[in-house]
């Protein structure tokens, strides 16, 4: 009888071990690189529009690993009444629930209440078809299709009531009047806790499934409020569709008391808040994936949000409508070049997603430079061990503006250390090889301008020049 036990314990171990290997974490053994359209088109985007960025981005970044192209927020609104997808200026997407059938037209969406993309903005979704020729489209580019998603249901499907697809429910059955997003009020939360609730997110995940859809970014879920419920609910649905379907939540902060759960559930997930192309947003996540690095890897992976890189506002955001010095005017990126190498250098250190949201029709060579260094990709998609250091004296005098991160190469051949200067001026940096006991000589080269550093006794030092950072490969001898 103990042999029996024994087996019967040791077959489990290997069936759950297996399970693990080839369940969602699997989906994404490495961060998730790609685009999205928000920076560039916020919630306005055509199907037009998004077809020619792909054609772009096949060419100039699907070889250097980004797959995923995403269509971004509020793809099931048609726009205000008049409004000409062809000769588009962006509109404010953020629609308050009053507005219906006034001011904007109503939400498309089918028969059980699931939003289906407005056919004036995307032609090809006529009839019932969704996403599923610009799917088609994506995939035949050797990329993979993700779309952004709100939590919850339609606002408009549970004034209607509208039944939930194979049950007996009906939208007033399962949605959590209390519960709606605080920046968009076309939906109202899913209650976790009611008959129905599973199903419906099953019949919309199902759905995106058929459209050949490879990723859904969800919006209002991670934070301010962390729905925990929702989350688990979607979890399921995605694993009852039978397709691959790897989940992004947004936006952040996500606490970090949430970080086993999502850690369990999710493949990415937001660590900072709305991310633009600002110095102090670099800053804050220095502090942010520092303290997310214990959850680095294992096909969950803490994210830092979008790179607001290259041609960004296309046609001025909403927020810049009667205010001509606002960020969010049609703008190439505030980041300076340097600071574009940091922050970049900064989201490989930490494996984050690389997520880039810049227009790649209309962004300049020194972005996909940017983009494109296959060196500091690699770092992203391959190395182990990755976290900022903790130095003596750390935090006070000069040492608060420093910042030194390492990783290293899965059989720990090959390190790396990237020195940052967070500072007004230049400051030398310097990193002791002892100081994570790395022992041996190595050839360090410089990942920005392919220049060797000589290590003297042990030690690395460079000169960076003002919010730059070098980033070196250490090389085994």
């Amino acid at each position: 009888m103990k042999n029996w036990f024994f087996l019967f314990g040791a077959l489990l171990t290997l069936t759950v071990t297996a399970q693990n290997k080839t369940g969602f974490k699997g989906w994404a053994v490495v961060p998730p690189m790609g685009w999205n359209s928000y920076d560039a088109y916020c919630g306005s985007i055509t199907e037009k529009q998004f077809r020619q960025e792909v054609d772009v981005l096949a060419v100039k970044l699907l070889p250097h690993g980004y797959e995923y192209a995403v269509i971004d927020f509020c793809w099931f609104n048609p726009g205000p009444e008049g409004w000409s997808p062809d000769n588009w200026t962006t509109f404010e997407v953020n629609q308050p629930y009053k507005d219906y059938g006034s001011r904007f037209q109503g939400l498309a969406m089918d028969e059980y209440g699931r939003l289906l993309p407005a056919i004036n903005r995307f032609p090809s979704a006529a009839d019932g078809k969704g996403f599923k020729a610009i799917g088609d489209y994506v995939h035949s580019k050797g990329m993979k299709l993700g779309i952004h998603v709100m939590r919850g249901i339609p606002r408009e499907a549970v004034q209607k009531n509208l039944p939930v697809l194979g049950t007996k429910y009906h939208a007033k059955d399962i949605a959590g009047i209390i519960d709606s997003c605080i920046w968009n009020e076309s939906m109202w939360g899913v209650d976790a806790t009611k008959p129905g609730a599973q199903e419906y997110y099953n019949s919309v995940l199902n759905l995106y499934a058929g459209w050949g859809v490879d990723f859904i970014k969800v919006d209002d879920i991670a934070a301010p409020v962390y729905h925990r419920g929702e989350i688990e609910l979607i979890r399921k649905a995605i694993d009852q569709c039978k397709r691959k379907i790897v989940l992004s939540l947004s936006p952040g902060e996500t606490l970090l008391g949430d970080a086993n759960h999502v850690d369990n559930h999710v493949n990415m997930y937001r660590i900072s808040n709305d991310f633009w192309d600002n110095w102090p947003g670099i800053l804050r996540n220095f502090d942010l994936l520092n303290s997310w690095s214990p959850f680095i890897g294992n096909g969950s992976w803490p994210d830092a949000d979008m790179i607001p890189t290259g041609k960004l506002c296309l046609k001025g955001f909403p927020e810049a409508q009667g205010r001509p010095n606002s960020d969010k005017r049609e703008h190439n990126s505030f980041l300076s070049f340097t600071e574009q190498q940091t922050m970049l250098t900064l989201w490989c250190m930490a494996r984050s997603p690389l997520i880039w949201g810049g227009s790649p029709a209309q962004s300049d060579d020194s972005t996909y430079m940017i983009l494109g260094n296959d060196e500091l990709l690699h770092i992203n998609k391959s190395s182990i061990n990755n976290h900022q250091l903790y130095l003596p004296g750390w935090g006070r005098g000069d040492n608060r503006d420093t910042r030194i991160w390492v990783a290293e190469s899965p059989d720990k051949k090959i390190k790396y250390v990237a020195l940052f200067n967070l500072k007004q001026q230049p400051a030398e940096i310097s990193f002791r090889l002892s100081w994570e006991f790395w022992k041996g000589k190595f050839r360090a080269t410089e990942l920005w301008t392919r220049q060797d550093k000589e290590i003297v006794d042990g030690e690395i030092k460079a000169t960076v020049i003002p919010h730059g950072v070098a980033v070196f490969k250490l090389t085994g001898l």
